[in-house]
Formats: C-alpha cells, structure tokens, sequence
C-alpha cells in the first residue's frame, strides 16, 4: 500500500484515552462511492469510529506485536458508512503498547505517547480517488475514559460522554490540536492472525453475598473478557468492580493476582447508562460489585468472553463427564489465552506469550482450533525478535523481558529447552495439522538459527548442560516458592530436547528439498543421541531417574529399541510407585502418557489421565475447576490458594495431554501431514464405554465413534473422499478403510 497518512498524537494526553477527529466532505461531481477501504493502525489500541458508528467489533487492534519492527494495520470495507459529510474518529487507549508488561510495576516500554493512524481511499464511480488521512489537521479531544489498562483495568465517566465528536458541523468545547510522530510505514504489515472479537456471553449465575457482606458474582466459568452493566442511578455514583478467579474463605481471591489490580469503576450520569470497558480484559469467574445503587438483578449485568476468532475443528466426548468436563477446560482456558497472542495466564501482572507453553500445547490447539493463521502470525514475532538478538528465541514473544534483565532479577534471555524449542515445535506442529510446507519455508532460518545456537551451547561431550534451564518446570514435587527445582536433571531435559529439535530440522529440510542442512541436522541429531546414551544412559538407568527423563527419552526416540523398551518398564513403574499421580512438570507432561503408550502400557497411561487425587488432571475438576490450572495444586484440598507467589487458575500449558487425548483415545491421528493419510486407531481403556472423536481436516471431516459392549469394540467411521484411512485396532492387523461411513468390530476387553 502507498501510504501518505502519518502517525499523529494528541497534543493532550487526555487521561491516556484520546479521541481523534477529522470532519470532511466527498469530492464532487464523481458519481457515487464505489468503495471505500479505511486502514487503522496506532502506537496503543484503535477503536476506529464513522459517522457515529463503529467501523467493526474488532478489539484490541493492532495487537500486540514486536512493535520495534512490525507494526500491524487492519482493513475495512467502510462503502456502507459513507456520507456526504462525515466524520472519522479514532479512539485511543494504552494497550500493550503503553500499559503495564511483566511483574516490575513499569509501563511505556514501547514508547511515551499514544499515536493513531488511518488512511482512507474512497474510489468513486469515475474511478476518481480522494484520500483522507492522519496528519496535522486533525484535532484531538477528551473521551469518557478517565484510566485505562491491561492489567490494572478501566475507569469511564458516563458523564463526559459525548456523541457530537463524530458528527458533522460540530466542534465540542475543549478540543485541541495534534502532532506528527516520528514513525516509518515501513514497519507496517497487514494481520495475518484473526483479530480479536467478543465470542460468548455469560449471565450470572449466582449473586450472593460474602462473609464479609460484599456482593458477589459467580458466573460459573472462568472466562477472559469483561463486564457489561446495564444501570440507572444519580450522577456521579461509583460502581467499582473486581474481578477474581477463585473465592477463598468466601471473598474474593485476588492474591494471585499480584500487582494486577483488575478493578473496573464506572460513573453514572443520571440517565440510562451502559457500560463495557474495552480498552482492558480480565480473567475471572467471579466479580465483586461495590456501589451499585439498588438491587442487582441477573440481566443487569453479562460477562463478556472475548478472543481471537477462531474456527473449531475438533470435538471428543467419552463415557467419562470428569473427563469431559477436563477437556472442556483445555478449550476455554485455550480461548482465554489465545488473545491476540498466545499467552500464559491472562488474570496477573504478567499475560505474556511464554514459548514453553505453546511449544507444549501447539499439537493440541491445532486440533481443536484452527490455529494456522494466528500462530504464524506469532511466528513472525519470533522470527523477528530471534533475528535481533543473536539467533536466541526469547522467553517471551514478543521479547518485553528484554527491557527488564538487571543484575540480580531475571536472568539474561539465552536458548533453553522446551521455552526456544519453540521456534521448531510449533512450525512443525502446524505442517502436521494442516499440511502447508509454507509454514516450514516461512520458518526455516528461525528453526534452523535456533539448532545452530544450541549446538554452540553443547560441552565438550556433546550435551546441553550449559546455561540457564527452566528445566521440567512446576515439577509437583518442586517446593511452591521455587518451582524449577525439579527432580529431571537439566541437562537430561535440555539435551534430549535438542535431539528432538535437530531431528525435526532435518525432517523440514528434507520437506523443503535442502539436502545440505537435512544432512547437517541429521548429522547433529546422531551425535546428540551418541552423547545422550553415552553421558546419561546407564544399563536400566536414565540420570536422575524420574518420570521426565524417561518419558522425553521415549517419546523423542534417542533410544534404542531395546533401550526404549526396559525405559518404558521403568516409566510405568515410577508411575505406580507414585500411584499413578502426576510427577512431572512443563517438559514431561505433554509426553508422558504417549511414553507409556508407545512401550506397551496403555492401563499403566489411563490410571494417570483418569487419577483424581492431587497432584492429576482430573483432581481440579474435582475441586469445581472450569480452566486448567498453572500448578497441580493451584487450590489446595482444603480449598485454600496454594502459597506461591506464582499461582494461576488459567493455564493451557499442562492440558496438552489433550493431544494424547485425541490421537490414543479418540482414535485420530495423522500419517502424513495435514491428514491426507489417516491412522484410525482408537485404544480403549481406563474403563471408558464410548468415545466420540471429530476432526475438520483441509480435505473434509473425519469421525470416529467407538463404544464397548459385553467385550466387543465397535468402532464407526466416517472418512471424506481424499483421505487415504488405515484402522488399526488392538489385536487385528492394519486394514485400509474407504471414505463415507464405516461400521467395525473387534474383540476389546475394558481395563479399569
């Protein structure tokens, strides 16, 4: 795009939510509008606005990217809008761009002032073009937004609420002018990620009142978004509103939320008011009202679930409702984190796109989501940050950590295990789900920078024991105010995580025709495994001997098959002696059921998914979870929130089981990428009588069914024209599987 618009701010801060006007005329005698195409950007959040009416329900934009070298800018068709006289309107607010980022209090790290951008075309029936843009001409003027941010929330005075700034012939009083900034177009690019959107509506549940005699709200789903309050009261009545994922002793828990104060306040004006804050959003279940002058009633109030738009493309449902309702939470705590970029947690001073996480859980996102877009659109950001910083794949993507490294606070960002294994992990993971090698091309000298950074990590013997580990972080056993102090060695983790990366490398090379980096991975790959067996491998034994080491070694194949086979025996016998609770952390987690599995000991992996005693997946279900939670024991049985300081009740990362899940229960897994080959090969046990498993694929939708009854399996399929099915079924050879539906027997007996 030809840019001529300019990055302007208000000469007024206006309490950091400025509104920006331009009043102008259609050109004459041109005919009528054709099309008129308006491009939005800002340093901050936009909330374009045309002749009184919004120009979309996107929020949020431009989101958050490395904003240092990649700005994006979103499109609309605005034909519809069009007057004779108008007038366009930007609404400014703080955002990732100015608001808070991280635990240190600070704010403004990406820059000091509030900019927006737009430009647009209006081509007319002649082909004539008029172009209105951003720039000096502008004027500037006080919204009713009074504070806000992502953290800390929202504060809007219905009292300065005032519709004339967007119509024509006014000019409301206290206005001023604007400046231009300093800002290359270059930086700009188009979203290739979903914007983000409100995607459900939740009405109270329960509205009671506290020990302490607070009003309280329960909407019973902890959900990510906001409140939208509908109210009538005498001007200049406060309504405050906390938000909360959990109650503790009957009021609301909000130490978890350390510094995050996730407080909303809304001003009455006397008349009829409507409330939604959306230059803010939190996580919460629960809200606590203060201020609210009369009774609250259940249609007063909505939450609002909000998100990037996503497309659902898988579905699993068992005999088992714990285990139903854990698959439920993987979803909406997946929902609730995949706000413009993948982030860990979205209640705490923190929210950040934490690569360990989404390496963990890319396979399983990609199955219930349609996540390609999105992810790549992350992906760039890595790239990005990656090419900026010596080839190291931050933490965090986008990389604020970097501003706030000091002597004796976060260590320095360098490449570690699993968390910048990411830049291989998730590329890989989309190319399997959804079978476009672009994703690959696109990636390739992020993934291949990252290997090649590792290997320069290597010791003298060949692993990776140098340098910073998160290593199995949150092991359970992990005390609550260190959880990096987990029983895997570090060096076990991050070499055995190596191998993968190198492996898969390779593997991408190969997609992409490379012949010398397929062989110069392959090469690195050999060696990590020699160096592997040789440093940690003894007879039976893996060093440090815990459930991590086995399962990654397992599930990676650096072993032998020999090998492989006693560790899986020793993996199933860690597993009982801890009566099948949870033992591992963020590495072992996502690979352990598929450990088990894969070396003969399918009970052995359903008494772990299905344990409901702390620490296991199930046991939060018990305790009335509706996300999945950061810690095992984020709520202790007791009902009291775990004492660390770092405790969320909206983590995806330790549901990526779901992907086992999907492929082992439900019965769907991929042969070749994207799912032109199918394996339908459902493993029944743990007691369940009946898996439903769906999948909307690039070449239509897979089904699978499967019940027992009186020792035979019955399994239904339903396989589209342009996938090449296998079904492969306990005790039966494989046998390839035509497309439309599909009813097979077996005998199968169930294991409890």
């Amino acid at each position: 795009m030809n840019w001529s618009a300019r990055m302007i701010a208000a000469d007024d801060d206006f309490d950091g939510a400025p509104l920006l006007r331009k009043e102008f005329a259609l050109d004459g005698g041109h005919g009528g509008v054709a099309r008129a195409e308006l491009a939005v950007s800002a340093y901050g959040i936009v909330e374009p606005w045309l002749n009184t009416e919004r120009v979309s329900d996107d929020l949020l934009t431009p989101g958050w990217s490395s904003y240092e070298w990649r700005l994006r800018f979103a499109s609309y068709d605005v034909t519809a809008q069009i007057r004779e006289q108008n007038v366009l309107g930007l609404a400014l607010g703080n955002g990732w761009y100015r608001g808070r980022l991280g635990w240190s209090g600070k704010s403004a790290f990406y820059g000091s002032e509030l900019g927006g951008f737009a430009q647009l075309v209006i081509t007319f029936a002649d082909g004539h073009r008029q172009t209105i843009v951003t720039d000096e001409t502008w004027q500037a003027g006080p919204s009713a937004v009074l504070q806000n941010d992502l953290y800390d929330g929202e504060t809007i005075d219905a009292r300065r609420l005032d519709r004339s700034w967007l119509e024509p012939g006014t000019v409301p009083s206290g206005w001023t002018g604007v400046h231009a900034l300093s800002f290359d177009t270059a930086l700009l690019a188009p979203y290739i990620g979903p914007s983000v959107r409100p995607w459900a509506e939740l009405g109270p549940e329960r509205i009671f009142s506290s020990p302490s005699g607070q009003t309280l709200i329960d909407f019973g789903q902890n959900l990510v978004g906001w409140l939208r309050l509908r109210v009538r009261g005498e001007a200049g009545t406060t309504i405050q509103v906390r938000h909360a994922e959990v109650l503790e002793d009957g009021e609301l828990g909000v130490r978890p939320l350390r510094s995050a104060k996730a407080t909303d306040r809304f001003i009455l004006s006397g008349g009829d008011d409507v409330f939604e804050p959306t230059f803010t959003f939190h996580g919460f279940r629960y809200a606590e009202v203060t201020g609210w002058p009369g009774e609250i009633s259940a249609g007063d109030i909505t939450a609002v679930a909000i998100g990037s738009q996503l497309e659902r493309i898988g579905s699993f449902r068992t005999s088992n409702e714990l285990l139903n309702q854990f698959h439920k939470n993987v979803d909406w705590g997946m929902r609730g984190n995949f706000v413009d970029v993948p982030t860990d947690c979205p209640q705490r001073d923190e929210r950040l796109g934490w690569t360990g996480d989404i390496a963990a859980f890319s396979p399983t996102a990609a199955f219930l989501y349609d996540v390609d877009a999105f992810l790549r659109d992350w992906l760039q950001n890595l790239s990005l940050e990656q090419e900026h910083n010596d080839g190291i794949v931050g933490y965090v993507i986008p990389d604020v950590l970097k501003y706030l490294h000091k002597p004796g606070g976060f260590p320095e960002t360098d490449s570690t295990a699993v968390w910048s294994d990411a830049a291989v992990w998730v590329p890989w993971s989309l190319y399997q789900a959804y079978g476009d090698e672009s994703v690959l091309a696109a990636q390739f000298d992020s993934m291949t920078a990252h290997v090649r950074r590792v290997r320069s990590k290597l010791s003298a013997d060949g692993v990776w024991d140098t340098g910073f580990q998160f290593g199995d972080w949150l092991d359970p056993d992990a005390p609550p105010e260190d959880p990096a102090k987990a029983k895997a060695d570090t060096g076990v983790v991050a070499t055995a995580c190596a191998y993968r990366s190198a492996t898969l490398v390779a593997a991408a090379a190969e997609v992409l025709g490379k012949s010398a980096e397929q062989a110069e991975f392959a090469e690195l790959a050999d060696q990590l495994r020699t160096s592997f067996v040789t440093r940690y491998v003894d007879r039976d034994r893996i060093f440090s001997d815990c459930t991590t080491v086995y399962a990654l070694a397992i599930a990676f194949g650096i072993l032998s098959d020999e090998d492989e086979r006693v560790a899986g025996d020793r993996l199933a016998e860690l597993a009982a002696a801890a009566d099948y609770r949870i033992s591992t952390g963020f590495a072992g987690t996502p690979f352990i059921t598929d450990a088990l599995s894969k070396t003969g000991h399918l009970d052995d992996a359903y008494k772990l998914l299905l344990q409901e005693e702390c620490p296991s997946w199930l046991y939060p279900v018990t305790m009335g979870a509706t996300t999945v939670w950061e810690r095992w024991d984020s709520m202790l049985p007791d009902g009291s929130i775990n004492p660390g300081e770092m405790t969320s009740f909206n983590h995806y990362a330790l549901g990526a089981v779901a992907d086992w899940m999907h492929r082992v229960v439900g019965g769907i897994a991929p042969l070749a990428p994207g799912y032109a080959k199918a394996l339908i090969a459902p493993q029944p046990g743990g007691g369940l009588t009946e898996v439903e498993t769906s999948l909307k694929t690039r070449h239509g939708v897979l089904r699978v069914r499967w019940a027992i009854i009186d020792g035979e399996l019955t399994v239904e399929t339903e396989i589209p024209d342009g996938i090449e099915a296998t079904l492969r079924l306990p005790g039966e050879a494989d046998r390839p599987l035509e497309s439309g539906t599909t009813t097979s027997r077996a005998r199968a007996e169930v294991s409890r």
